[in-house]
């Protein structure tokens, strides 16, 4: 992963109590401060990318363990019009129960300057980005073999086909069924193993009408989703559908059985 320099992290974050987002430039970086210090950095990574890459193609998310960078962290888009969309409509946004502050980035990254040509190396970011790159290469390694054990039955989950799985409560039927008709619950599939119910409620509840995400937890890769009926359900439905959690799982959603 590309790293921001440390002296270029520090003025980004510098002001950020007095700035309001318009005395930078736009630019295709957000900064994103008053984030939930309590949060583990990969959970954070992962939940940043669920909730902003409805904006657009993400490139990397910064986040670091250092006192300093506590609570912060940076959202580099492929564009501006996707990093300024992405600040306007989120700002503000309860994040883990703490509201979101966002401007643009006083510097570009690492990632946007290498796209554009300003990007000068250096021996200590090369060491950095080498690490980090052993770092990731492990942590998908890992993945993998997670996905491939028994418990999980197939990468990320795979899950019994839709007339097999009922809503909480109902009876389990292991007879082919008729897609269920139309109504207020929402059943998701194909879901990331790391997905959380914050995840989901933080996609879930910009459409009207939502009420709650309910998680299976001995069926990973599944949830359900309620609204107050089904034209909201089905409004969310096609929003959502496909959507990229992560880049290897897009969203299959259909209505719940009862």
């Amino acid at each position: 992963m590309a790293l921001l320099e440390r002296k270029d992290m520090g003025d980004m974050s510098s002001n950020n109590n007095s700035s309001t987002g318009t005395e930078v430039p736009q630019n295709m970086t957000i900064y994103i401060n008053n984030l939930n210090e309590k949060i583990k950095i990969d959970k954070l990574k992962e939940s940043l990318h669920a909730v902003f890459s409805q904006f657009g193609k993400i490139l990397e998310i910064l986040a670091f363990k250092t006192l300093k960078h506590k609570g912060q962290a940076w959202v580099v888009f492929e564009d501006v019009q996707s990093a300024s969309n992405a600040m306007r409509q989120m700002q503000s946004f309860p994040f883990y129960d703490k509201p979101m502050r966002i401007q643009y980035a006083k510097t570009k990254s690492d990632i946007v300057a290498k796209a554009d040509g300003t990007f000068v190396p250096r021996e200590k970011r090369r060491r950095h980005e080498e690490k980090g790159k052993k770092k990731k290469d492990q942590h998908d390694a890992n993945q993998v073999g997670a996905g491939l054990t028994p418990a999980y039955g197939g990468a990320y989950g795979t899950t019994p086909p839709l007339s097999q799985i009922p809503y909480p409560g109902g009876v389990k039927s292991m007879v082919p069924e008729a897609p269920a008709p139309p109504n207020n619950i929402l059943f998701i599939q194909n879901l990331p193993n790391e997905t959380t119910p914050m995840m989901l409620q933080m996609l879930f509840q910009q459409y009207p009408g939502f009420k709650e995400v309910r998680m299976v937890e001995a069926k990973p890769g599944i949830a359900f989703v309620e609204y107050g009926d089904e034209m909201q359900s089905t409004v969310a439905m096609h929003g959502l559908q496909g959507f990229k959690i992560l880049q290897q799982n897009s969203m299959l959603i259909t209505y719940a059985k009862k």
